[in-house]
């Protein structure tokens, strides 16, 4: 593992991506559940969504980076919620 710069935010941000797979993993054995249609106009489901929301969050920040030079993260921070739970919500 020596080959990466492992810091505390990158730890932190796998930590969070293999939480959120071990959620929605339990999610889906104890509360299945049916796809459905929303906004996107083609049935999804829980991983569906975080998926989209994840591929979302990330041109969020890269496009915010390009804009900004990177300048003040938390307002990307804001947008990606906002995004990730429009997603679940009305996706």
């Amino acid at each position: 593992m020596a080959w990466m710069a492992w810091t505390w935010a990158t730890a932190g941000f796998f930590a969070a991506i293999a939480l959120m797979l071990i959620v929605m993993t339990l999610l889906a054995v104890y509360r299945p559940e049916t796809p459905r249609r929303g906004i996107l106009q083609f049935p999804t489901t829980r991983g569906d969504r975080l998926f989209v929301s994840l591929i979302g969050t990330a041109f969020i920040f890269i496009l915010w980076i390009r804009i900004t030079g990177g300048d003040n993260l938390w307002y990307p921070v804001v947008i990606a919620v906002l995004y990730s739970a429009a997603m679940f919500r009305f996706a």
